[in-house]
């Protein structure tokens, strides 16, 4: 307890802690930008948003925030340069393997979403032992979205759903809200209530497109490797001037 307040007190003091979202999802661009800026290879920008995505995460550990999500790699990404993919399938393999320690000792609890089938079988592997590994943690929610694709979600909930009607085990007329919810990726996960989104781009690429219903938006020019505690205070700041009505007076 005592070292949970310790950390709350590195908070802003302009940071109302019941008006904070408890839940922040993130689109992770400008990587790319950023290095070829500074004249380096793309790759160099993608380890630099891996150090910002570690801040940020103990950045929302300190202040509150119980839960964080992480556009780390779409279904759309296989379509970039072989080596680019090669890399970044390695980056988050050697990443989860050196810092699950960590982890566990700032008690997250970490989750990968999507079609984790298809990622390389020694990804898989260290996906389902950091999982295993944090399952009975008590800390902050970490999800990384990972070979994500909201539609592909939705489709993979429908007919999940449909395979439950023809068993004759669920009526067309008996589907709710939340029994979709329970269909999805990130059943059991509170919807996002803040969406940050870096490098100045104005839509949300396919990312978490049911969950995203009734989340505020915060776009900002800063290209990821940038988005600093400065860069997160301003957004949360921006956040608590919000009046979250949802469709209501």
């Amino acid at each position: 307890m005592i070292a949970k307040l310790t950390a709350l007190q590195q908070r802003p003091a302009d940071l109302v802690g019941d008006r904070l979202p408890k839940h922040v999802a993130v689109i992770m661009d400008g990587n790319g930008r950023w290095a070829k800026r500074r004249g380096m290879p793309r790759i160099m920008g993608h380890r630099r948003g891996v150090d910002t995505l570690k801040a940020l995460l103990r950045c929302c550990d300190d202040w509150g925030i119980g839960a964080l999500t992480a556009y780390a790699f779409s279904t759309e990404n296989w379509g970039r340069p072989g080596e680019e993919v090669d890399f970044l399938m390695t980056l988050f393999e050697r990443v989860l393997r050196q810092e699950l320690q960590e982890l566990m000792a700032k008690n997250v609890r970490i989750r990968f979403v999507g079609h984790l089938q298809a990622l390389p079988a020694s990804l898989q592997t260290e996906i389902e032992r950091a999982m295993l590994d944090t399952q009975d943690n008590q800390g902050i929610q970490f999800t990384i979205a990972t070979n994500y694709g909201g539609r592909q979600e939705i489709i993979q909930a429908c007919r999940a759903i449909a395979v439950q009607i023809q068993q004759g085990n669920l009526a067309p007329e008996e589907i709710d809200e939340a029994i979709f919810e329970r269909h999805l990726y990130t059943q059991g996960l509170e919807d996002p209530d803040l969406l940050i989104r870096t490098s100045g781009e104005m839509r949300i690429s396919n990312f978490l497109l049911w969950q995203l219903a009734y989340a505020e938006m915060y776009i900002t020019e800063t290209l990821w490797p940038d988005f600093d505690r400065d860069a997160f205070h301003q957004a949360l700041l921006d956040y608590q001037q919000r009046h979250r009505r949802f469709g209501k007076l």
